[in-house]
């Protein structure tokens, strides 16, 4: 990984590079190098994903596979990162990924990006946040003996959302302060909860359990199959790195400062990720209550049974507000993502989304859409208890394969391609290649039955949200896209070629 700098120019500075990719600066550009990295480590999250998911995985292949999936899918995960990171540093747009597809492959592959981009991310809000509403619900059931219920779940939603809306209409300075919190307070909050559950009296797990210990409770046979199920745990929690691409036009040096806090924000949430899960498995007293603990929320039941009620709700505070953080970093990031893909006649009401504030300079109906659409996929929790799977697999489903499409153009179309500032080198073509083959293996093992007997409870809905995904991009496309969607030209000459040498 390198970057280049031309010393035979005058530098440029980040609008003029964003006027050679043929767009007027709009967003007020206040966003730091760390405050890049931190939207993205934020939306990550370890403490959602990794504390949403841990039941998921003791039920599914167990600690072994929990531990040794997420070291490998962390792995993959920093290499597609690195190569998405490369292209980003070459086209630093709110459009993030579809904008990438479009300048090499067209605008039909930008389409089907953008659509799969754009609903992982609203499906990610309505993840995290709901997510974050279950955590409430089971400290409330600690704290106050309130039974959570698929109406008061919902309605602490909805004020989530109403929170993240509100905070993000109040400009990018307050949210890039809150993303800085969220790193201290994530990197914080897992030293916090893996020393005290470390320093507590009582027997810990042995390390043979904690790296060896196989687990299946999912019906199947084969062993091989449940740990690829069980290494979704990881692969669902490493999403939302895109967020530094989609915060680009308002990051100071992005083509360097975005591909930067792309690849950084993978590599500390790989790294606190395994510190956190290993310290949860070696703490479990009762592996089938923990399963099984009527909070709902296994990792708060580890909490009790090693630390008592009182020191658990006080570590459960911790989780809710990194996972608060969280949906306010993803609020953020898909905001943009909806901006950007108004500002180039993407969707209906286009007009509208792509407004931004005259005073903060944020694209407040693009902050508001976002919630809302989120509220909306999480609705059918109230009648179905497969809906929530089913908002995450819209997320997970959706998301991936848009990181990998630049990536696989890139390779598909290296003529095409002028590299950035910031770029792989030699690198880049067999990692992009690796990271083309790990995404189509990925899409396809998150789209596998994950439980046995397959009932409406236990049915994975994820590959029907592929098909709804691509079903929506293709009728959007033949009703509006193909008339109304399209890039600008890139800027003057002199910009072109400025950005073509890597200039800041």
């Amino acid at each position: 990984m390198s970057h280049r700098r031309s010393t035979s120019r005058r530098p440029l500075d980040d609008d003029a590079a964003l006027r050679g990719h043929g767009y007027t600066p709009e967003l007020k550009r206040g966003m730091g190098g760390f405050g890049n990295f931190a939207i993205s480590f934020s939306v990550i999250c370890i403490l959602a994903g990794g504390m949403t998911l841990f039941g998921y995985g003791l039920n599914t292949g167990g600690p072994a596979v929990m531990l040794w999936g997420w070291v490998g899918i962390g792995a993959m995960t920093l290499i597609l990162g690195a190569c998405l990171a490369e292209v980003t540093s070459a086209y630093p747009t709110s459009g993030g990924l579809y904008y990438m597809a479009h300048r090499l492959g067209g605008p039909r592959w930008a389409w089907v990006t953008g659509w799969l981009n754009l609903l992982g991310l609203l499906g990610a809000i309505a993840g995290i946040d709901y997510g974050c509403a279950l955590f409430v619900g089971a400290f409330a059931n600690l704290q106050w003996g309130l039974e959570p219920t698929p109406e008061t779940t919902m309605l602490i939603f909805a004020g989530i959302l109403l929170l993240h809306g509100t905070l993000n209409t109040l400009g990018m300075r307050l949210v890039t302060v809150l993303n800085s919190i969220s790193v201290w307070w994530q990197l914080a909050g897992v030293a916090l909860i893996v020393g005290a559950l470390t320093l507590a009296p009582g027997e810990r797990q042995s390390a043979s359990f904690v790296f060896t210990h196989f687990n299946n409770g999912t019906g199947f046979d084969n062993p091989v199959y449940v740990a690829a199920l069980g290494c979704l745990l990881a692969a669902y929690t490493f999403c939302g790195y895109d967020a530094s691409s989609h915060l680009s036009e308002e990051t100071k040096g992005a083509q360097i400062a975005a591909p930067k806090g792309i690849v950084r924000a993978i590599a500390w949430s790989w790294a606190a990720g395994f510190v956190l899960l290993a310290g949860l498995l070696f703490a479990i007293e009762d592996y089938a209550g923990t399963l099984g603990t009527s909070t709902g929320v296994p990792p708060a039941q580890i909490f009790i049974d090693v630390l008592g009620t009182g020191v658990a709700k006080g570590l459960l505070l911790v989780v809710i507000v990194a996972q608060l953080f969280c949906g306010n970093a993803e609020t953020a990031a898909a905001s943009r993502m909806v901006y950007a893909f108004s500002r180039d006649g993407a969707l209906y009401g286009s007009a509208t989304w792509r407004r931004v504030s005259s005073r903060t300079k944020t694209p407040v109906p693009a902050v508001w859409l976002s919630v809302g659409i989120a509220l909306l996929l999480a609705l059918p929790s109230l009648y179905s208890p497969t809906a929530y799977a089913a908002v995450t697999a819209i997320n997970v489903i959706g998301i991936t394969p848009a990181y990998v499409i630049p990536v696989y153009l890139r390779r598909r179309h290296p003529k095409k391609f002028t590299p950035g500032p910031w770029h792989l080198g030699a690198w880049s073509k067999p990692l992009g290649w690796i990271s083309v083959g790990y995404v189509s293996v990925l899409t396809v093992v998150f789209c596998l039955p994950q439980a046995s007997p397959i009932t409406v409870q236990s049915f994975n809905y994820a590959g029907i949200a592929l098909a709804v995904v691509l079903l929506i991009a293709w009728l959007t496309w033949i009703t509006k896209g193909r008339r109304s969607y399209k890039i600008p030209p890139l800027g003057t000459e002199a910009e072109t070629v400025a950005l073509s040498e890597g200039v800041l």
